[in-house]
């Protein structure tokens, strides 16, 4: 990490400038919003536990006059989530911010901000594809055996939401389940003729950030976070989710995962910095994720038509 300084940013240096800065395009961040949350007290440890009880079996057998049945144990799976710190900073030079054109702190601010979000969004994103409730599109055994033809179709939907279905997943509030899905797996999903844009219900339902359509059940949001991977064929593989209720935690301490940002003036370090020279602009967060119910989510592993 290098101080960032007046000769370092070419831009700063011109002697005319639009002063307005164009607008920074970030992605719709989704995947942090729709765990289950959980903040820890403070002074009580780096580590949360979940519990979750197992469900009885039915009852079937008739009860005999007088005589008490044998009963039945309550099973309990615990899930242990332990939080890590995140965070990042810029240094500013003192000329930097007195001649350059932008406000430069200010600016650094809120690209950090941004910074801060898609780092949650995406350490958040990565715990949850890594589950292993899978559906590969076209009926494949497995990743590798994906093609650049094996796009997304109604019928891949349908599986996951089945596979869903038969576990007992609970849907979302409102009966529905969550897909978070990349445009380019938007775009195949879209040609489906059983796909319900959202402007086609969206005047009775309150409509979800990134929210684009829905079918068979699932209401679809787009971010261009989700994540790909390439097979062995060098096939882009694109990591969709579909989510129902409880399927993952988002856990903190004392509320920490809402990113706390820092800013230093120059001087602000003392000795460290005798002339004043240098600035600082961070944040930094306390988090983490941890797939809860594998029962309860669906990653389908698909390409995207070029």
């Amino acid at each position: 990490m290098s101080t960032q300084t007046y000769s370092s940013l070419n831009g700063e240096q011109k002697s005319f400038y639009e002063k307005a800065l164009m607008r920074r395009m970030v992605p719709n961040l989704v995947y942090a919003k729709y765990g289950q949350h959980r903040s820890a007290p403070k002074n009580e440890g780096d580590t949360m536990n979940f519990r979750r009880f197992g469900s009885l079996a039915a009852a079937t057998t008739a009860l005999t006059e007088g005589v008490t049945p044998s009963g039945s144990d309550l099973a309990v799976t615990s899930v242990t989530a332990t939080v890590k710190q995140y965070g990042d900073f810029v240094e500013i030079s003192d000329k930097l911010d007195m001649v350059g054109v932008d406000p430069v702190l200010a600016e650094s601010a809120g690209v950090l901000g941004e910074q801060a979000a898609l780092t949650i969004d995406t350490i958040v994103r990565d715990e949850v594809t890594s589950g292993t409730s899978v559906v590969y599109a076209g009926g494949r055994a497995n990743r590798d055996a994906l093609t650049a033809a094996d796009v997304v179709t109604s019928n891949d939907i349908r599986k996951a939401v089945r596979t869903l279905k038969r576990n007992n997943a609970k849907p979302m509030e409102g009966g529905f389940y969550i897909g978070i899905i990349h445009p380019d797996v938007a775009y195949d999903v879209m040609n489906d003729s059983m796909w319900q844009d959202i402007s086609k219900y969206s005047g009775g339902t309150q409509i979800m950030k990134g929210e684009i359509g829905k079918i068979h059940g699932v209401r679809f949001l787009e971010s261009t976070n989700n994540k790909t991977v390439e097979n062995s064929g060098g096939v882009g593989v694109h990591l969709s989710m579909i989510i129902g209720q409880d399927a993952y935690g988002v856990v903190d301490v004392a509320g920490r995962s809402k990113p706390e940002m820092i800013v230093k003036s120059a001087g602000s370090s003392g000795t460290a910095d005798p002339l004043n020279q240098r600035a600082t602009s961070g944040w930094k967060a306390l988090f983490t994720a941890k797939r809860l119910q594998e029962l309860a989510m669906v990653r389908l592993e698909s390409a995207a038509t070029a």
